[in-house]
């Protein structure tokens, strides 16, 4: 074991299948010689090589072009989009290429590429810089999306995604890259955690895709949250002294609905929470899912705190995030229902 911050993690995973797997490659904009603009990836090419790590002009729909090509003859390409805000030129081959090619091709070809991009705010990135577009590959039947809340979830996560078959999303909340942090109204970071990395262990080892973890069990209300709302979710619940059970989705396609369904049975009570836009936001989704399997158990209308129907604001990043004001009404409102 060792500790990690969450670009440690990801980059052990990376450095774990490079080593183990001649069929991996990495490659992306800036992610060789100068390590990614997060530095994910330092250190990569000098180990490997620049022909399994490597950069790339910056055309995002020609990198994932490029690697559904690579995948569908056999090597398994680990790519990265500096920032989700930039996947939009690729949008085209990610979701009409890469999540359709096993289906039409009868299962003469398969995908097993891995989409790995920067996704939210917390860095004062302003509107080009600060987009959580998960909702818009959730819809897509052909890909996996997965959105990591810790540095042990996340080296576990990537490497199940790279051992894949099938082309995986994999979104990586940039504001808790080196550790779990909250705003103040001021706009300074500062951290929940004195202790920013966590325990990983150095091997190969992997969390599997699909399944959602009770971070906090609890008998009063099911709080469902994805990658840094995890993190605001237990400080608020902490905060308010409330018996909530927390659940990280973890992977929100497919989605481990088993656990959801168990929780809310347990509670009666759910709160969503996430980062993205609040209309037609992967909320919604998960709203719909736990009325459809746990109507007869609710004991009030589930409520969901999500960001702003706005573009991103960037002198107002901090009031646009859901924070520990928001999501406390929101607990206090489905408890007093």
């Amino acid at each position: 074991m060792a500790r990690m911050t969450m670009i440690e993690a990801l980059r052990s995973a990376m450095d774990v299948k490079l080593a183990d797997d001649p069929s991996v490659i990495v490659f992306g904009e800036d992610v060789g010689y100068f390590g990614g603009v997060f530095r994910c990836t330092a250190g990569l090419q000098a180990r490997y090589g620049e022909e399994r790590v490597f950069d790339t002009p910056i055309n995002e729909s020609a990198i994932v072009g490029m690697a559904v090509g690579m995948a569908a003859q056999g090597m398994r390409p680990c790519v990265e989009i500096q920032f989700a805000d930039y996947v939009f030129p690729a949008y085209d081959q990610i979701t009409q290429e890469a999540a359709r090619l096993r289906h039409r091709s009868n299962g003469q070809f398969t995908c097993p590429l891995v989409v790995r991009m920067p996704t939210g705010g917390g860095i004062f990135g302003g509107q080009t810089h600060s987009q959580s577009p998960e909702a818009l590959f959730t819809h897509v039947a052909g890909l996996k999306v997965v959105i990591p809340s810790n540095p042990y979830d996340a080296k576990g996560l990537l490497i199940a995604a790279i051992e894949d078959p099938d082309p995986v999303i994999f979104l990586e909340p940039k504001r808790i890259y080196n550790g779990p942090f909250a705003g103040d109204p001021h706009g300074k970071s500062v951290p929940w955690s004195a202790h920013p990395a966590g325990e990983v262990p150095e091997g190969h080892y992997s969390v599997p895709l699909g399944t959602a973890s009770v971070c906090r069990e609890g008998s009063a209300v099911t709080v469902l949250a994805y990658g840094t709302m995890v993190h605001v979710a237990q400080a608020t619940v902490d905060r308010m002294g409330v018996d909530a059970e927390i659940i990280d989705l973890r992977t929100l396609l497919p989605l481990d609905l088993d656990t959801i369904r168990a929780s809310v049975e347990k509670t009666g009570r759910c709160v969503v929470i996430h980062e993205a836009t609040r209309t037609s936001g992967f909320g919604a989704e998960l709203i719909a899912e736990v009325q459809e399997a746990c109507f007869w158990h609710l004991l009030a209308p589930i409520l969901r705190v999500a960001g702003w129907d706005a573009p991103y604001p960037h002198a107002q990043e901090w009031d646009y995030f859901p924070g520990p004001d928001r999501i406390a009404r929101a607990l206090q409102q489905v408890m007093e229902a």
